[in-house]
């Protein structure tokens, strides 16, 4: 006579769980990547939103004053043309872009400097943006330059086709 043990066995073996442990961490993994390009993706949108911004603005006031703003205080300058020193109104008595407002900054574009409280303007990567009036030696365009430096921070004007340009946006 035979016996048949009706016990069961319950649980899970070591190589069950092991490969229940892989797959989530696999899964995990590919979320990760695709959280970290979609966050990519919004700030390079969001820097094209900006520059487009700032390039109608810039054009609103050639409209106004027959020219840029100049391009030796970089961007400070733009900052001051654009809005005023935060303070008071521009010296053009206009405010062009007032989603520049420091107290009601949504964007998150602009960040106080030090020097008598006057703004800069910083790409979602919280690197200034570059400005230059078509007139500079560095200018790319006749009327304007407005670039994102990307997410490396870095930039070579002397080489178009370097490696730290390619993430860089620009209005050129």
């Amino acid at each position: 006579m035979k016996f048949h043990s009706s016990r069961r066995r319950r649980g899970f073996t070591l190589i069950e769980l092991l490969v229940v442990i892989t797959i989530i961490v696999i899964l995990a993994g590919l979320s990760m990547g695709g959280f970290s390009y979609v966050a990519r993706k919004q700030a390079e949108e969001q820097t094209r939103i900006q520059i487009s911004l700032l390039e109608k603005a810039l054009e609103e006031y050639k409209l106004d004053n027959g020219e840029y703003p100049d391009s030796a205080g970089g961007n400070l300058a733009l900052f001051n043309a654009l809005y005023g020193n935060g303070a008071a109104t521009p010296p053009t008595g206009k405010i062009y872009l007032a989603e520049l407002d420091p107290k009601n900054n949504r964007q998150g574009w602009i960040e106080a400097t030090t020097t008598g409280g006057f703004q800069k303007l910083i790409d979602p990567w919280g690197n200034d943006y570059i400005y230059r009036r078509g007139d500079h030696e560095k200018a790319k365009n006749p009327d304007f330059d407005l670039a994102s430096k990307g997410k490396d921070g870095k930039t070579n004007d002397s080489n178009p086709d370097a490696p730290e340009n390619r993430d860089d946006i620009d209005n050129f």
